[in-house]
Formats: structure tokens, C-alpha cells, sequence
């Protein structure tokens, strides 16, 4: 699997804490490795637009879709509690 970042992506990472980038970075590496890494606890979030869910951690969560072989991530946010 291939990772693309969309613009929204690429601005929000840009304005992220050093050590939440870390974080993202460690996600990521896992979910290429497969989705179903439980620290991901990765989940479809929006079903109709095919939109998951993942987590950075305890506070940041990141959304993507999946497109051919291809992890498109559309945003990474604080977790809306």
C-alpha cells in the first residue's frame, strides 16, 4: 500500500506538535503494515463515503480513506469528544 496526503492533510500536519507528528508517523508506519494493528483501533467512521478512523493518540485522530492500493489521509485532528 501506497500513502497519498491531501492538501488539508498536508496543512494539518504542517501545524502539528513535534511529538504528535512522532506519533502520527509510528501510526502510519503500522497502518502500512496492516490496518488491524491495535493501536491503530482503526474503524470505518463514516460507511456511506468509506471514511475510517484511526488513532494518533489518546487525543489526536486521523481520517482516510482507501483507494485501489492507496491510503488517502484526509485529515488529522484532535479527538472530537
Amino acid at each position: 500500500m501506497k500513502v497519498r496526503f491531501t492538501e488539508r492533510a498536508d496543512r494539518d500536519y504542517s501545524g502539528l506538535l513535534p511529538e504528535v507528528r512522532r506519533a502520527f508517523g509510528k501510526q502510519l508506519g503500522f497502518l502500512l503494515n496492516g490496518i488491524g494493528h491495535p493501536s491503530l483501533r482503526a474503524k470505518k467512521y463514516d460507511e456511506s463515503n468509506n471514511v475510517w478512523q484511526a488513532r494518533v493518540n489518546r487525543s489526536w485522530r486521523f481520517y482516510f480513506v482507501i483507494r485501489g492500493d492507496e491510503y488517502v489521509i484526509l485529515s488529522i485532528i484532535p479527538h472530537p469528544k
